[in-house]
């Protein structure tokens, strides 16, 4: 294995992203214990040493696959944090943001599935995951919360917020094989998420203002 690991090359950045992409596949299909570096090299047609040789282990790939995926997700679908314009306008954005990201077709369409398994079957990589790619999306809706809000509340109270939005968006993606059973027509596609979306910004702007209502009794 030595001999082979040396006289690899490194992957060119197509290839690598490749690998990724192809990582994420098979690690949402089967869950990272049940997922092979074997599996993986043969659908991405490379050399099984390359997992090793570039990534060091199983484990690493497996959080780079992570991290690629809210890279990406993120590029596309981005959080702002600038703070401008109204913060009704910057909570559709990053509901909107967020919907996409986490049920989006095509590329890493693989992202929601492999996240949904993370959830039942935690595995070491994911305090890395919600270090680097979770709090801050967490932080950014706080302050759009906080502000709708306004003075009064407690951080438990505003966090209560905050997950109780997270949670009608993520709901689309863990519920989806029993929401293709009750509601057949239901496509998951751009227009769909879009008003989803939009639902969800209604529905939790019209709590929150009676929230904001009763604090100020």
């Amino acid at each position: 294995m030595a001999l082979e690991t040396q006289t690899l090359k490194p992957l060119s950045e197509d290839t690598c992203k490749s690998l990724l992409y192809t990582a994420g596949e098979v690690f949402a299909e089967y869950g990272f214990r049940a997922a092979t570096v074997r599996e993986i090299c043969r659908r991405a047609n490379v050399n099984v040493a390359s997992i090793n040789y570039h990534f060091g282990s199983k484990e690493e790939l497996y959080a780079q696959v992570l991290e690629y995926s809210f890279q990406s997700a993120a590029a596309k679908y981005p959080h702002d944090d600038s703070r401008t314009g109204p913060p009704e306008k910057r909570l559709e954005e990053f509901i909107t943001n967020f919907m996409h990201g986490c049920l989006r077709c095509g590329q890493a369409a693989w992202h929601g599935k492999l996240m949904a398994r993370e959830m039942v079957d935690p595995t070491g990589v994911l305090p890395r995951i919600v270090e680097r790619a979770i709090r801050p999306r967490k932080k950014v809706l706080t302050g759009i919360i906080t502000e709708i809000l306004g003075e009064g509340f407690t951080d438990e109270e505003v966090e209560r917020c905050v997950f109780s939005i997270i949670g009608q968006c993520v709901f689309y993606n863990h519920a989806r094989p029993v929401i293709n059973v009750l509601s057949p027509a239901v496509k998951y596609d751009e227009d769909w998420i879009s008003r989803t979306a939009g639902h969800i910004t209604d529905f939790s702007l019209a709590a929150l203002r009676v929230m904001a209502r009763r604090k100020r009794r």
